[in-house]
């Protein structure tokens, strides 16, 4: 008996939204407040989605999640393209909320790995 592909992708959906909880866990737990989850701008604006925006202090952080076996592959998974995308959201995110203009922004990746807590990758790229 073979899988669906609509059920492959069910799971996929549900394992994704795992992870994100549990990433807000753990940026909750470090003293992090988010400010946004599955945050899209605009149709059509050429801005991507951004997982979760969170932050702390002086500093706001645009975090993608992404569930994967190790590091690398988690790290290799957010091309220079979606990178591109989400740096347009947050300007988009950071115009639209002008309050939060003065704080440093940075890209976060945080990596769920099965049957640990997320990784996460501070910094892994610049705009």
């Amino acid at each position: 008996m073979t899988t669906k592909p609509f059920s492959r992708k069910l799971k996929a959906q549900r394992y994704g939204r795992w992870g994100e909880f549990l990433c807000r866990i753990t940026l909750n737990l470090a003293g992090w407040r988010i400010i946004a989850q599955g945050y899209v701008s605009k149709s059509g604006s050429g801005a991507g989605e951004i997982d979760l925006i969170a932050h702390r202090a002086s500093v706001i952080a645009f975090i993608e999640v992404k569930a994967r076996q190790d590091i690398d592959a988690g790290l290799s998974a957010v091309s220079k393209e979606q990178q591109r995308r989400i740096i347009r959201g947050a300007e988009r995110f950071i115009a639209a909320n002008p309050h939060l203009a003065h704080k440093e922004m940075r890209f976060d990746v945080m990596i769920v790995r099965p049957w640990r807590w997320p990784m996460r990758l501070i910094n892994a790229w610049q705009a």
